[in-house]
């Protein structure tokens, strides 16, 4: 049984329906997971209605089924790591490596070879002199992986996500006190990230901003797209660093300020320069997108963040992948023109 007792936190003045308020504030699970999973609530001590209003100050306490682990096995998956301390680390992704596991993606995934470091990381301890006994073990995977099989538990300790196709900087956390360390970081906005990509055409403006909502594609529920009159807001501020082939694309770094699902690709597709080698959103016809790069351009360069126990922000950085060199390589080289 899973359960969550706090308070509610909303901007003065604002209510919220109490489902909409667990899937968009708490993140506890998607607002279509609410009722079938159970969720019972109570609001001031009193039992209420997922539908109840709720407003800042107000108590909440709710409970509700845990789904049936996923059970995962530890692989030995090379990792690049960037830094690493018992508390929490950090990587450079490979592209093409997916976060979490799921349909189709079983195996294969950081978390899969994370839970094999953890694991190593305890055989360590113990021929160390710590010695653990199972429970020991079951207590350092929980929250993250439940049990001594390794199943996978609703809540991992990866911080936040990338997407498969995109490569770069994601921190993972080794213990939960990590996690909701790092995560009110991302929640407030004060996680700084900053990505390189590399585009079709070239902005006009070489710095500037693009704001808009972003909502699911009614169309194509794997989409997303720009929307006057739904969806959440999102701000991505961009500056050209370098104008390729004479125009025909532009390298860019991109400083999300929100953090949406495919912010970055669907705002930079809404001002008619898609990421090149987008397989979604990109532009695939000859002398576009797909032609430029038959992988997506877009890595997590920079990550500036406080780590646990730290007083001061960390900044972490990468150089500029293989792909991305190849592609300028070929514009230097005179193989692409506008």
């Amino acid at each position: 049984m899973g359960a969550y007792r706090g308070i509610v936190d909303l901007p003065l003045c604002e209510i919220k329906r109490l489902d909409l308020y667990v899937a968009e504030n708490l993140s506890l699970m998607r607002r279509s997971q609410v009722k079938a999973r159970g969720m019972a609530a109570e609001v001031n001590g009193k039992t209420a209605k997922l539908s109840r209003m709720v407003k800042s100050g107000d108590e909440i306490n709710l409970s509700w089924e845990e789904l049936p682990p996923l059970h995962i096995i530890p692989e030995n998956i090379p990792l690049k790591i960037v830094y690493e301390d018992e508390r929490v680390i950090v990587l450079n992704k490979a592209q093409g490596m997916v976060v979490h596991p799921g349909a189709g993606n079983w195996s294969g995934t950081l978390a899969n070879a994370l839970l094999w470091r953890s694991t190593r990381k305890q055989s360590v301890r113990n021929a160390a002199g710590f010695h653990a006994d199972f429970h020991d073990f079951h207590d350092f995977h929980a929250g993250l992986y439940d049990g001594f099989h390794g199943s996978f538990a609703q809540r991992p300790f990866i911080v936040h996500r990338l997407d498969k196709d995109t490569s770069g900087l994601i921190i993972a956390a080794w213990d939960a006190d990590a996690l909701a360390f790092l995560s009110a970081q991302f929640k407030e906005r004060a996680a700084r990230k900053v990505y390189a990509a590399i585009v079709t055409g070239c902005p006009s403006e070489k710095r500037g901003f693009i704001s808009s909502n972003i909502a699911r594609d009614r169309h194509d529920r794997k989409r997303f797209t720009v929307s006057d009159t739904s969806g959440k807001s999102a701000l991505t501020y961009y500056r050209v660093i370098k104008t390729l082939g004479g125009g025909a694309a532009a390298l860019l770094l991109l400083r999300p300020k929100t953090g949406r699902t495919h912010q970055l690709r669907v705002h930079l597709r809404s001002i008619g320069h898609p990421i090149a080698g987008d397989p979604l959103y990109g532009v695939h016809q000859r002398g576009g997108g797909a032609a430029l790069s038959p992988s997506m351009a877009l890595h997590a360069k920079t990550l500036d963040i406080v780590l646990p126990d730290r007083k001061t922000r960390s900044r972490f950085t990468t150089k500029l992948p293989a792909r991305f060199k190849e592609i300028m390589l070929r514009f230097d080289g005179g193989l692409i023109h506008p």
